[in-house]
């Protein structure tokens, strides 16, 4: 297998000379605490994980499918329309269920924070060309292809491209309708149209697509304490990124690294004082 196009920082600020008003401004990212991990769905993990026969991988992803659409309505009110199948998906991605969909961003920031945040070795963050996925799908489908013919949030394509489709191709961009952590992550979908590939491999498989994908690898000793207070300078943290009881809960895993007035990492004397002078 080809190996995508790896770019490996010495320094956070090194990491930020390349996002910032450079070729890949106009990029999605990922960030994954772990640089030898592939780009593969949460669907494909789980089947490869529990041994499930790649013969009914596809029988299977759908009968999760029917199985959310028929029992979700009755646990959360305004329910996508039945047959935007790329809406539930986000909806069950949303909520922790597998799927082929892979959350990105369209902030190198955010991606930066999932890449760092539990980090303890070489990190990475990913970088997507969307205009070069769009036009190598829309070639795979014929030159005069127009981008709506494959366009998961039109109806039916997902059903017809995607799940019943027989061309391996990826495609970017998010539902019409976004959540709330959707919004608050810049967050959007890689969308790939076979499950038995990871999305590096689907790129790096066409001459078209190998340019399409960079994986800056951030080595944690030397770049994750000054990132993660600046990011959390810059208020990106979980909190804010999964506006709930839950995100401000994880949130609390990089409090105890941080203090306002000292640092927790430096050795010191032991302190007795209230917990609200903590804070």
């Amino acid at each position: 297998m080809r190996e995508p196009r790896t770019i490996r920082v010495a320094t956070w600020d090194e990491f930020l000379g390349h996002i910032t008003d450079g070729p890949y401004a106009n990029w999605a990212f990922r960030g994954q605490a772990d640089a030898a991990w592939p780009l593969t769905t949460s669907l494909e993990r789980r089947f490869l994980d529990f041994n499930v026969d790649r013969r009914a991988w596809r029988q299977q992803e759908e009968r999760i499918l029917r199985i959310f659409r028929r029992k979700a309505p009755n646990l959360i009110p305004g329910m996508p329309a039945n047959d935007d199948l790329f809406q539930w998906m986000a909806l069950m991605e949303h909520h922790g269920a597998p799927t082929r969909l892979m959350d990105c961003t369209w902030s190198p920031y955010v991606a930066a924070h999932f890449a760092l945040e539990s980090a303890t070795g070489d990190a990475a963050v990913w970088a997507i060309d969307p205009k070069r996925v769009k036009a190598h799908a829309c070639a795979i489908h014929g030159p005069n292809t127009p981008p709506g013919d494959l366009d998961p949030r039109h109806t039916a394509n997902m059903q017809a491209r995607f799940l019943d489709g027989d061309r391996a191709f990826l495609w970017i961009g998010e539902p019409e309708s976004m959540n709330r952590r959707l919004i608050a992550q810049s967050g959007t979908f890689l969308v790939p149209s076979v499950l038995d590939r990871s999305i590096d491999q689907l790129l790096l498989e066409h001459e078209a697509t190998r340019d399409a994908i960079v994986r800056f690898v951030l080595p944690m000793a030397r770049v994750r304490d000054r990132a993660m207070r600046q990011l959390y300078h810059m208020n990106v943290t979980q909190a804010t990124l999964f506006p709930d009881l839950d995100g401000l809960a994880r949130s609390m895993a990089y409090e105890l690294e941080f203090h306002w007035d000292y640092d927790p990492h430096a050795p010191r004397e032991p302190q007795t004082s209230r917990i609200s002078k903590l804070t």
